[in-house]
């Protein structure tokens, strides 16, 4: 049915609607080209809901919807404290993955958002919300590739244990993990050094810890000389950085110098081939990779990304852990066969060796010294997680001229042992994130 006077019905709706869509005040200048916009569609005869249809398109892809209002070149500013209003929705996106609420765009209207303490205040509430947990969520699957693991489908002959419930704990225990490492402001160390687990009863039970029930995900303090509990020990990172089949520390070691350290590595030259997965239980994957390792041309990067890889040959590529490789030909028969609920048809393989030496010359036996190592220096770590949340947060790549402003923003989270929630503070208020100074001490 049509309205009586369906121009001001536009008008009314659209006044209503572009505020939220731009994510700031809007006059009736800017409102007028779409309500001129219904008023031709009814004169070509479309019907009221057809021609308010074609305003609302206008509107969501129109550049001030699509991008945020302060870069969007418009001369003179739209309206005043633009800046403050695209602050706004830079952080709402970043943190929430969502238009900023109505006490956020008070704070930009005020003015009040480019003073330090508010600033912060904002950061503290829009992550006690729960729409923070679509942060946590993506921002896992971008930083540490979490999207990434369900693009393998474990060996069932090799390993039987891997049902839905294990599934399920994985992908929660790091995402529960990270959450809580925001919430308490850990220390950046505790990434891979942390005396607590995220765990569920079947995924307790994988890494062999005692008096967990439930299938719900909670907080586990662990033993002294857990392997536990750090992104190094967590299943779906072992899982991920697996092929389902076999493990290769060049994959592994390849993510922890990216991921946590932000030391990507180059590409292999096109001369070399990939190592072929070996499950008879010939051969271990050390000896497969000497090859590699004694090539001269691979020799230099293979020094830097295979030792992390080695230390994480402690766990399968269900991260279970390991003493020795599990064989589909020759082998031992394992000690659990016939004592579980699942079929064990593999056998126990060659040993695991888990020892190597860094770049730097410090040397480990296991991942436990391993995670040690990293967690004594604390600051490279910090770095590396500053440089992958600015990505986050922006979309931008990190260039060399931002090198400065991520050791200013690391420097100033010392106090607080690089505290995690604490670097999340820095970047808000550095011009990383913002394009400008945002914040003026009051």
């Amino acid at each position: 049915m049509q309205p009586a006077q369906p121009v001001e019905d536009a008008r009314r709706l659209l006044a209503g609607f572009l505020p939220k869509a731009f994510r700031r005040p809007v006059d009736e200048k800017e409102v007028a080209p779409y309500v001129a916009l219904v008023a031709k569609r009814l004169a070509a005869k479309d019907c009221f809901e057809d021609a308010m249809r074609r305003a609302y398109v206008a509107v969501l892809t129109s550049p001030e919807f699509l991008f945020h209002a302060a870069d969007v070149s418009r001369e003179p500013a739209p309206v005043a404290n633009a800046k403050l209003f695209t602050l706004a929705s830079r952080l709402s996106y970043w943190l929430w993955n969502g238009p900023p609420d109505a006490a956020l765009l008070a704070a930009a209207r005020d003015g009040s958002l480019q003073r330090t303490a508010v600033l912060h205040r904002e950061v503290d509430r829009l992550l006690a919300d729960p729409r923070s947990d679509r942060f946590v969520r993506d921002f896992a699957d971008q930083w540490l590739d979490l999207r990434r693991v369900n693009e393998t489908v474990p060996d069932p002959q090799l390993y039987p244990e891997y049902r839905f419930l294990l599934h399920e704990g994985m992908v929660a225990e790091t995402r529960a993990f990270l959450r809580e490492l925001i919430a308490r402001d850990a220390p950046i160390r505790a990434l891979v050094r942390p005396d607590f687990a995220m765990l569920t009863q079947r995924l307790a039970e994988h890494y062999g810890i005692a008096d967990v029930s439930g299938v719900e995900v909670r907080r586990v303090t662990l033993p002294a000389g857990s392997l536990r509990g750090g992104l190094l020990g967590q299943a779906a990172i072992l899982k991920l950085t697996a092929n389902g089949t076999t493990t290769s520390p060049v994959k592994r070691g390849v993510w922890v110098m990216d991921r946590l350290l932000n030391q990507p590595a180059p590409p292999p030259p096109p001369s070399v081939g990939a190592i072929d997965p070996d499950t008879r239980g010939a051969t271990t994957v050390r000896e497969q990779l000497d090859k590699h390792r004694n090539d001269a041309s691979c020799a230099a990067c293979h020094a830097k990304i295979d030792p992390a890889g080695f230390a994480l040959e402690s766990f399968d590529p269900i991260g279970g852990f390991r003493t020795r490789y599990r064989s589909t030909g020759k082998g031992d028969v394992p000690p659990e066969k016939d004592h579980t609920v699942w079929k064990v048809n593999y056998k126990l393989g060659p040993a695991v060796d888990a020892s190597g030496t860094l770049p730097d010359g410090h040397t480990f036996k296991d991942v436990n010294d391993l995670s040690a190592l990293l967690a004594q220096d604390p600051e490279p770590l910090a770095r590396a997680f500053v440089a992958h949340l600015s990505r986050y947060a922006t979309g931008a790549e990190v260039s060399y001229a931002d090198r400065a402003e991520i050791r200013s923003i690391v420097d100033s989270a010392k106090s607080s042992a690089y505290g995690l929630k604490s670097l999340i503070h820095a970047l808000a208020g550095n011009k990383i994130f913002s394009g400008q100074a945002s914040g003026t001490k009051e």
